[in-house]
């Protein structure tokens, strides 16, 4: 199934989602909600997320997008009718840029429409820079329970080079900032940048790693297509077997301070884990409303993905029109395999095989011919009940989730 909906009544929507199909799914999973929040000071060389510079004429059109939010949140409302929410991920995009007014409006309006479970974490990404640094304790006023910032860097040319808006002095004052007002948040980092050494890398960690953080991302830079790297590469990128000495120096500093890497990319102390995060890497349900977002969804017989417009002028207009989510597909059977894998593996913990019949109606026996390939090639390690990656799944995470191809086999 895969559709345009171009003016499709909501009860249609629902009504094609629940029609009869050949996946016997439990009960459904854990639901979270995203929200995107599309516009950033500039727009990053690497970055090939769906984000717009500020408009020059005018700027933040932020009463308009809010309103746009809650009519696309109104539309979906039957899809998800009585589920409660488990988090609430406001990301970008830099959704700091939007005023802690306009964060309060948002979360109150949630609140309104869905059922938010007790303690529900709700976090927001923030940039560095001054003018949003200035809000963070509002942010917490509003109602924010956790902060992620784009830190990437403390050092200045590395930033100059990822061409991010802030500097490391502004970096630590946010991070500083946060502290104050947030019990838990994340630090984003990056490595194997261009013309890092094993010694800028450690002196990165070390500055993240003196302020204590709950939270820690690590993502490797990857040069994405459709960003201006990708038309330009920088020169001075680390090879594979530099790259690989940082991620060990990652590993051994991060343990050493406790924090624990329970994902490929993530660290954190007892308590502290992103619990929307873990939801996607269990293949939970997201409903994702905003320019651009993506969604999960499932359903008795099978699960759906969904995309909003992505063009900020034109998904105001639709949603505003209630007709916010521009397509949809059904995720084949044959395909389920590989989207479940494509998240749990990322997991040091794994997944139960009950988990994975569960959230994609399929019987274990669907991917023990490629169990036995990931155990025979020393990436995975298994019981009964119970699947995990090794240390050497971990570093080849890539070749451990192909094994899940539907054309693998």
């Amino acid at each position: 199934m895969a559709a345009e909906l171009i003016g499709a009544p909501t009860v249609d929507i629902v009504q094609r989602y629940l029609r009869a199909g050949t996946l016997r799914l439990g009960d459904p999973p854990p639901l979270s909600l995203y929200v995107h929040l599309p516009w950033c000071l500039a727009k990053c060389p690497y970055c090939d997320f769906n984000s717009h510079a500020v408009p020059a004429m005018g700027g933040l059109p932020e009463q308009r997008y809010l309103d746009a939010l809650m009519a696309d949140l109104e539309s979906a409302l039957p899809q998800v009718w009585g589920r409660p929410v488990v988090s609430v991920f406001i990301g970008g995009g830099t959704p700091s840029l939007i005023t802690p007014l306009g964060i309060e409006r948002l979360l109150g309006d949630i609140r309104a429409r869905l059922p938010l479970e007790p303690g529900c974490e709700i976090t927001l990404e923030a940039n560095p820079g001054s003018f949003e640094r200035e809000r963070f304790k509002s942010f917490r006023a509003a109602g924010v329970t956790r902060l992620s910032i784009g830190v990437q860097s403390f050092d200045d040319g590395m930033l100059r080079q990822l061409g991010r808006v802030h500097d490391a002095a502004q970096a630590r004052a946010a991070i500083a900032e946060a502290q104050a007002a947030f019990d838990t948040f994340n630090i984003d980092l990056m490595y194997a940048l261009p013309g890092q050494t094993l010694a800028h890398l450690r002196a990165d960690l070390d500055e993240a790693l003196s302020f204590a953080p709950p939270h820690l991302s690590i993502y490797h830079l990857t040069i994405e297509a459709n960003t201006r790297f990708a038309s330009a590469p920088p020169a001075g990128l680390p090879d594979d077997d530099l790259a690989s000495d940082m991620l060990d120096l990652i590993t051994e500093r991060t343990q050493s301070v406790g924090l624990k890497r329970y994902e490929v990319s993530a660290f954190a102390r007892e308590g502290h884990r992103c619990a929307h995060n873990q939801n996607y890497w269990h293949f939970g349900d997201y409903l994702g409303i905003g320019a651009g977002a993506h969604g999960k969804l499932s359903y008795p017989h099978r699960v759906v993905r969904q995309v909003r417009w992505r063009e900020p002028n034109t998904y105001m207009e639709r949603a505003l029109a209630g007709q916010a989510m521009s397509n949809d597909e059904e995720v084949a059977r044959a395909q389920l395999p590989f989207e479940y894998m494509l998240n749990a593996l990322r997991l040091r913990e794994g997944f139960a095989l009950a988990d994975f019949s569960a959230r994609t109606g399929l019987p274990p026996s669907s991917i023990e011919t490629a169990l036995q390939q990931a155990e025979a090639r020393g990436l995975v390690e298994r019981n009964f009940s119970h699947v995990r990656p090794t240390a050497r799944g971990f570093d080849f995470l890539s070749d451990l989730q192909a094994l899940f191809l539907a054309d693998a086999a």
